[in-house]
């Protein structure tokens, strides 16, 4: 993001000075304002070499043996029917540390987990033992948190848009917490769910984001007094407001901003409308690992100036992808070839866009596939990529000389999983795959199509246990 973005972004901006002395972003005492703030603090984070994640290295040994032992039980010329299926490891320790440096980098904001991003049993169990919250999108995500003795007001009901024997359900088993952007669905709570605690679900701009939201969903700050007057009108409780800026964005204003207008709505209810005060800020998803330090600094300045502590209000998020993206690495079995050239050829795997692989098509993910066993031997750490990655890491073409296309199982010719990518090995059937940071929006949107069952078995291991 430009300097030119930021200071046109915020030229209007009122922004108070922002003590940020007990950020990570620096290790003294120090102030922004004006259109200045996001600039000076972006530069910051992209010139400070001691700001890195935590480091989830020390995994990689334990994932690489859980793999070699999974696959060293299997003979794919005896095996049984599907014995040789793709499969999971999940590194449970991952979403330790991962919570562990939410703790460390948002200590005011309480994760309420998206279910619906990977509803892992285990996983779930983890995070509630970690004190992490759910967010439920539907009837059966509801279902499955309650299932596991999770108390509903840990749950937040974040679909705007809900069916109304739904809403009954959530009445019935005290799930109070629920969000809406239009006045039909509150008279639909009227009827259904008065007693709801209602987060106002605004619209942001998240024309940056892979995975944009505000398209479907959020009421736009030109009709938000429609909303609150409907509320008075019903008589309806209005707790918060949530938004939800998309995930994979590019420009971090759009948090700055979405903060802002939130506050607006705050103000709004309780001035114009003589509404209780507000007491729930919901700040939504999109969290990402790789962007986790930009986004969270600029969500803290934000929240420092908008709502800072000792506001009254609670701070909550909804986090799905950050949580779980790089515990789960998926394995896959090449079941056939077909040989172009001397270098060239096509790849088919046992799992691909209709099975766990589905996020190339729903969630704009690239996966990237690297040789786990190839001719009886074990790989882990070879690279291997498409032309553009290799060509920006100064890797030549003759380190990485077969080029190959990687295809799903299905009949379908949309079943592709990488149209050009370089490999160090000439790939043969019966080898395998592996394909890192794999857990979100993968399994849970897997389908059996053409008859090809893709519930995939998980091996979990605890990479911060000896």
């Amino acid at each position: 993001m430009s300097s030119t973005q930021v200071g046109n972004a915020l030229s209007s901006s009122t922004t108070t000075l922002v003590d940020l002395s007990n950020s990570t972003v620096t290790q003294k005492k120090q102030y922004y304002k004006d259109g200045e703030t996001l600039h000076n603090l972006l530069l910051e984070l992209k010139n400070n070499q001691d700001l890195e994640l935590l480091p989830h290295e020390q995994a990689h040994p334990k994932i690489f043996q859980a793999l070699k032992a999974r696959i060293g039980r299997i003979n794919n010329e005896t095996c049984d029917p599907g014995e040789e299926n793709s499969f999971f490891i999940c590194d449970l320790g991952e979403v330790k540390r991962l919570f562990n440096n939410w703790v460390k980098e948002l200590p005011r904001i309480k994760p309420f987990y998206a279910v619906k991003c990977n509803p892992d049993t285990k996983v779930l169990s983890l995070l509630a033992e970690l004190g992490v919250n759910f967010d439920c999108a539907s009837k059966v995500e509801i279902d499955r948190v309650l299932s596991m003795n999770i108390s509903p007001d840990r749950i937040v009901y974040a679909n705007p848009c809900k069916v109304a024997s739904f809403i009954r359900y959530a009445a019935s088993k005290n799930v109070m917490k629920s969000t809406f952007d239009n006045v039909e669905e509150l008279h639909k709570i009227k009827k259904f769910h008065p007693e709801s605690q209602l987060l106002l679900r605004i619209a942001t701009d998240d024309s940056t984001a892979q995975c944009r939201l505000s398209t479907k969903y959020g009421c736009e700050m030109e009709n938000v007094d429609v909303l609150l007057k409907a509320i008075k009108e019903l008589g309806l409780n209005l707790a918060g407001v949530s938004f939800h800026v998309g995930s994979g964005a590019s420009d971090f204003t759009s948090l700055y901003k979405a903060v802002r207008d939130a506050r607006t709505v705050f103000d709004k209810a309780a001035n114009e409308y003589g509404l209780p005060p507000l007491k729930i800020l919901d700040v939504g998803g999109g969290f990402q690992f790789e962007s986790f330090k930009e986004s969270t600094a600029v969500l803290r300045l934000a929240l420092e100036e908008f709502f800072p502590v000792g506001c009254g209000v609670d701070i909550i998020a909804e986090p799905g992808r950050y949580f779980v993206a790089t515990a789960f690495t998926l394995a896959s079995h090449v079941i056939a070839k077909r040989k172009l050239s001397e270098n060239e050829a096509m790849i088919y795997t046992n799992d691909g866009v209709y099975g766990n692989m589905n996020c190339i098509l729903f969630d704009h993910q690239e996966p990237h596939p690297r040789t786990l066993y190839h001719n009886l031997e074990f790989h882990y750490d070879d690279f291997e990529s498409t032309t553009a990655v290799l060509d920006s890491i100064n890797k030549t073409r003759s380190e990485y000389p077969y080029k190959v296309s990687i295809w799903g199982p299905t009949c379908d010719g949309l079943d592709c999983i990488a149209k050009e990518y370089y490999m160090k090995h000439d790939v043969i059937v019966g080898d395998w795959f592996y394909f890192p940071a794999l857990g979100a929006y993968t399994s849970s949107a897997a389908t059996q199509f053409n008859g090809f069952e893709q519930t995939a078995d998980i091996v979990y291991i605890d990479s911060e246990l000896d």
